[in-house]
């Protein structure tokens, strides 16, 4: 019965190997693919990228509100001694003019130093 088999016989088993192979190698790309996957939810997670954490948000809003603040603080309070200068120098506008100018400047270091953009002046390794 050997000799009886066909050639169609010997494709059909190269084929349903091929097949089986294949079907294995599959599906352990799909077991890679899922553990990838996994571990790119968790790191997204733990990054804040994507979908991020309520006390990511919330976390940045106090760091957007902190800015906003130093920055707001620095024109008001320039405008407070301008309007001072002003009164009791009699040079209106001026005194307001310069100040809210300088209180722009001040505010506007103030933000970046605290966004840690700009090198504070007194860091423990200077020696001026």
């Amino acid at each position: 019965m050997a000799g009886n088999r066909s050639p169609e016989d010997g494709s059909r088993r190269a084929r349903d190997t091929e097949e089986a192979e294949l079907t294995a190698r599959l599906q352990r790309l799909g077991e890679r693919l899922g553990s990838l996957e996994q571990r790119e939810r968790r790191d997204r997670d733990r990054d804040g990228d994507g979908n991020q954490r309520p006390s990511a948000n919330a976390a940045g809003l106090a760091r957007a509100l902190r800015l906003s603040s130093e920055f707001v603080a620095g024109i008001v309070v320039g405008g407070l001694i301008g309007w001072l200068v002003d009164r009791v120098a009699g040079i209106s506008p001026w005194g307001l003019i310069v100040f809210v100018l300088l209180g722009f400047a001040a505010g506007t270091l103030n933000a970046l130093r605290s966004a840690g953009l700009v090198a504070s002046q007194d860091q423990p390794g200077d020696q001026n």
